[in-house]
């Protein structure tokens, strides 16, 4: 009894790996064996880099909230506490985007934040 390969499925699951791979370097993107273990781990990467580009940004929105509410005299933390104590329940993307389109309400936010923060205090 001949051998039976299953050669069109196999030959459709390689190339669909090669054309995986295509803009690898070298040998990577032009044979299947070591095409299939760089793009297995380009799609390790690319899950783990999808759940850290949203650290980035929210790293980037506090950096940018950080720098406006400096100019006002106040710190990070000292502003998020305040906003917490006005009952401001803006998250860090908008409040990113408010301070760097829209400064002067961005700075009425801050007022009210240091609002929040005198009378907490006394």
């Amino acid at each position: 009894m001949p051998r039976a390969t299953n050669s069109p499925a196999s030959r459709k699951r390689r190339k669909r790996v090669l054309l995986r791979a295509k803009g690898f370097r070298g040998f990577r993107s032009k044979l299947y064996r070591y095409a299939k273990d760089a793009v297995y781990k380009a799609r390790q990467y690319e899950y783990r880099d999808r759940k850290k580009r949203k650290g980035q940004f929210r790293r980037l929105w506090i950096q940018r909230i950080s720098a406006a509410v400096r100019n006002e005299g106040m710190t990070y933390s000292r502003f998020i506490e305040g906003l917490k104590a006005a009952n401001i329940e803006l998250d860090r993307k908008v409040l990113a985007d408010i301070a760097v389109h829209d400064l002067e309400s961005f700075n009425g936010i801050v007022a009210q934040a240091k609002a929040a923060l005198d009378n907490k205090a006394a």
